[in-house]
């Protein structure tokens, strides 16, 4: 492999086949196995399909970079649906003049955070592009496939009132980390970037069954309150005194005048369960690698729409994000 990536190697001929053999093969297949267009997969009975892109800059930050970020979000979207993610796609577009050393870094962290999430990346594209930076530029387009148990997917259409919500940990670390590194701020938010599905795992074994689940990324725990409260027809209380948020997100949203609950993650999600199993979905989550900081945020009621209840004992309205987040996370 030459040091950078040229339009050559998106045609099709020996560099894209160089692309393939060096870069990719090693990462993602075993030795010997045969590369195909398409993948044929085992398995049997309903799957959940998912398809994400991934544009993020920069493409390195504390904590992962847009290939570790590019596995995650894809994965944790199947365990949204109460699926086992087993395959991804992943298809590269890549800007002529990108270094081909941080693409084989990318594409190696992509291989160890499949590893630990328990999928295979089966199959993808590779595109070359002329790009106006002399860097070059390097996007990501994910598909997943997941199988869903005999019992279904999970749905928040099937929680009801008086549900416990809790969420996964401190929420707004990627977004204050991506954010910090576009605005050159110095300090030690790292990227909460995660597989899940250990920690999902953990609580099915342990017999507590989700009414529903949703990742917080673009938008923040303010904008997935919203859409809960719409998908389950009630409304979504969240209590601020119990949201848990890092001090070093607390002081960069109090220094740049904005709001921790619009604060996307990669890492993180919005779990309803019964009120009788919260306390031990709490416990079982905190016990898991990626859930130390786990609690309960909130509940459901009647009504419609999303409120929090304020520290001083009030109610306000929480809306959802108008406009999109600031930077782009993912």
């Amino acid at each position: 492999m030459p040091d950078k990536i040229t339009l050559a190697h998106g045609a099709g001929g020996i560099q894209t086949e160089e692309l393939i053999r060096d870069v990719f093969a090693p990462a993602f297949y075993a030795r010997g196995e045969a590369l195909h267009d398409s993948a044929c997969l085992p398995g049997a009975g309903r799957l959940a399909f998912t398809s994400d892109s991934f544009v993020v800059e920069p493409l390195r930050f504390p904590g992962g970079d847009i290939g570790k970020l590019a596995v995650c979000g894809t994965v944790n979207d199947l365990l949204c649906a109460g699926a086992a993610p087993r395959y991804l796609s992943a298809s590269f577009i890549l800007g002529e003049g990108l270094d081909a050393a941080l693409l084989s870094e990318v594409v190696a962290s992509m291989a160890r955070t499949a590893a630990e999430a328990g999928v295979r990346i089966v199959t993808g594209d590779t595109k070359v592009v002329q790009c106006a930076s002399p860097d070059g530029s390097l996007y990501i387009n994910t598909a997943g496939v997941g199988f869903l148990p005999p019992e279904g997917e999970c749905r928040f259409e099937d929680a009801r009132e008086g549900d416990a919500l809790l969420v996964t940990g401190t929420i707004g670390e990627h977004q204050a980390c991506i954010l910090s590194r576009r605005l050159d701020i110095v300090n030690d938010i790292v990227s909460d970037a995660a597989p899940l599905g250990g920690l999902v795992s953990a609580l099915l074994t342990a017999g507590v069954r989700p009414r529903g689940v949703r990742d917080i990324t673009r938008g923040g725990l303010a904008t997935v309150a919203h859409e809960v409260a719409q998908l389950c027809a009630l409304r979504v209380v969240l209590d601020d005194g119990l949201i848990p948020v890092s001090p070093q997100v607390r002081s960069l949203c109090a220094v740049l005048g904005m709001d921790p609950l619009y604060f996307g993650c990669e890492g993180r999600m919005l779990i309803c369960v019964p009120q009788s199993d919260a306390a031990r979905a709490v416990q079982i989550i905190r016990g898991c690698e990626y859930g130390g900081g786990a609690a309960v945020v909130g509940e459901l009621q009647a009504g419609h729409g999303a409120a929090l209840r304020t520290r001083y004992g009030g109610m306000r309205a929480v809306m959802p994000l108008p406009g999109d987040a600031v930077p782009r996370i993912c």
